[in-house]
């Protein structure tokens, strides 16, 4: 069916790592509804250009409420550490600041975060990034459109036409969409939270390929996934994190699905 055998499920990689791209030290972010609750407790990782980084735990680790509450601080209350990009302290109380600073995050649930299932293509892409294409406050609808053929061409998004809606498309180009808008933004580091969640075997291949073409172009890649296997095919490093602590950080050469289940059950950091 996807022309290929199975049993090469991840594209060949090698990364070429740049410098540190972003640090995130002391994380601590507490429940929204009840400040008592610490969803993540002092947790730091490192992301450096051009690199593929994993982020791996069980259900209610704290995985999606970290990069959530990272990305403009769209979860949570009581949020407390430091995030530098390329060593400057930066601040990011909203998804807009996050974005203006360089950070994209492509949410785990796309029909009910990521896209508006109704609009077309083009209106979805440049969703994220109203302010590249107007000037003195008027659209320009001619560079909107260049922008969006641009991003489902690199995406290789399969549409009739980039006025086709979003919500007549297949999962996988579905999928493509969103990380087309967040691309459109120019960020400097993806979060990318469950990318190939309920697509097909030839969508994830395809999903694969393009983060190792973002990673090549510099890009710092965190991606978050309950698959065990798919953060191994992928990712330069992994770290693990259980109950909101980051437990281990482990290289590539280092990691199998017994090492990475090990930490993901630890109580306390290494």
């Amino acid at each position: 069916m996807v022309g290929r055998s199975l049993d090469n499920r991840y594209p060949d990689h090698v990364s070429t790592v740049g410098d540190e791209a972003l640090r995130i030290e002391g994380w601590t972010v507490h429940h929204p509804n009840d400040a008592s609750r610490k969803v993540v407790d002092n947790a730091s990782i490192t992301l450096r250009h051009g690199e593929v980084v994993g982020l791996a735990g069980l259900m209610g680790a704290g995985r999606t409420e970290f990069a959530m509450s990272v990305f403009g601080r769209s979860y949570g209350r009581d949020i407390t550490g430091r995030i530098l990009k390329d060593g400057k302290e930066i601040s990011v109380p909203t998804v807009a600041a996050a974005i203006e600073h360089g950070l994209a995050y492509v949410s785990e649930d796309r029909k009910r975060y990521g896209l508006n299932l109704i609009g077309t293509v083009n209106h979805n892409v440049v969703a994220a990034s109203p302010g590249r294409f107007s000037r003195r406050g008027v659209l320009d609808l001619h560079r909107e459109r260049q922008a969006s053929a641009e991003a489902c061409r690199d995406m290789k998004v399969k549409a009739p036409s980039i006025e086709s809606r979003v919500g007549g498309l297949s999962g996988g180009n579905q999928q493509k969409v969103v990380l087309g808008k967040w691309v459109t933004t120019q960020p400097d580091v993806l979060i990318l939270d469950e990318p190939t969640r309920g697509i097909d075997v030839g969508a994830k291949y395809e999903i694969y390929t393009i983060i190792n073409q973002l990673a090549d172009a510099g890009k710092a890649v965190l991606v978050i996934s309950s698959e065990l296997p798919e953060l191994l095919g992928i990712c330069d490093r992994i770290y693990t994190l259980s109950a909101g602590r980051v437990t281990a950080d482990v290289p590539r050469e280092e990691a199998d699905q017994e090492v990475l289940m090990r930490y993901m059950t630890q109580e306390k950091e290494s």
